[in-house]
């Protein structure tokens, strides 16, 4: 049972997603910010609930679709709005962009720009956390379409035949960048938890829109990673839904953006979360509003301190680059 600031502090981060998110998706319309940015809306449940089951000293490596990961396991706003800008304020100094933020001091090891690229990362970081002592898991994100990657077999292959206390969470939102998950002849198996047999997985499929679910797996695969009951490696599915496109500038062609947008609003993970809270009598509106308030204003400050922020100054051009 969650106490009530704990369930404030779930929502909140939600919220924290959400808005950070739209926030994102209008300056990069409106071309204050330039390159892609993959938003996660829609998705928020899943972040929170995995994050929600971790310590500061975990490990988490993501995807190209990476703030809700990266705000979920306590990253702050203001570097993060600043990277997207491309200021030296930026969690990387500006020279990352969306696709890279990254914040080592709270364990995200960063956004990936390749389909696939975190599994290897997410192994490398839970064999170190072994040679090091220490009780620390590493989860790795990744999409449907990912899990058709070499990279992913390879990875769970290892994990597994080493134990190595690495939790594998797949956010299946049934498309792969333009390619729907049924029906466009690229994904052998639709049921992407079976691949977890095959490595001698424990494995769960949940409701990726629902924070409770998400989070009540996610603790018990954390608890077998970190107390080394068996096999330690772990298999998540959290079946969600992606409320825009696969760019915030995506035309989406492949589909009906206004079927996607009402499909939010019919499954929205935080008006899910607040339904169930209400109902249960473990929390208020007037806590919700509360929440929204704060973090409008949050993503405000975060927003002003990026447009107000310095570019790197070219002399910078070489700095952080490893030959």
């Amino acid at each position: 049972m969650f106490s009530k600031e704990e369930l404030l502090r779930h929502y909140e981060t939600m919220v924290k997603i959400r808005k950070f998110e739209l926030e994102a998706k209008r300056a990069r319309e409106s071309e204050e910010i330039l390159g892609n940015v993959h938003l996660y809306v829609g998705e928020e449940a899943v972040a929170t609930g995995v994050c929600a089951c971790l310590k500061k000293t975990d490990y988490i490596e993501s995807t190209h679709r990476g703030h809700g990961h990266t705000i979920a396991k306590g990253a702050d706003l203001k570097p993060m709005m600043a990277e997207l800008y491309g200021k030296a304020t930026g969690c990387c100094r500006g020279k990352g962009g969306s696709q890279h933020v990254a914040d080592f001091s709270i364990g995200m090891l960063g956004a990936n720009g390749i389909v696939g690229g975190g599994f290897g990362l997410a192994v490398g970081a839970a064999l170190a956390a072994r040679f090091q002592g220490s009780d620390a898991v590493a989860v790795v994100f990744f999409g449907d379409g990912a899990s058709n990657r070499g990279t992913f077999h390879e990875s769970a292959n290892m994990a597994a035949a080493w134990h190595l206390p690495v939790i594998f969470v797949c956010e299946n939102n049934g498309i792969a960048c333009s390619t729907d998950h049924a029906t466009g002849g690229q994904q052998a198996v639709l049921d992407i938890s079976k691949r977890a047999v095959g490595y001698d997985m424990a494995s769960y499929v949940v409701n990726g829109n629902d924070f409770f679910a998400v989070q009540a797996a996610m603790e018990r695969l954390v608890k077998r990673a970190r107390n080394g009951e068996g096999n330690r490696c772990g298999f998540l599915e959290c079946q969600t839904h992606r409320a825009y496109g696969h760019t915030a500038i995506d035309p989406q062609v492949y589909r009906d953006p206004k079927a996607a947008l009402a499909r939010l609003h019919a499954d929205d993970p935080i008006q899910n979360f607040e339904r169930r809270c209400l109902s249960e009598g473990w929390l208020e509106q007037s806590d919700f509003d509360a929440v929204q308030a704060r973090v409008t204003e949050m993503v405000e400050e975060a927003r002003r301190f990026a447009v107000e922020s310095p570019y790197p100054d070219p002399s910078e051009l070489y700095t952080d680059i490893y030959d």
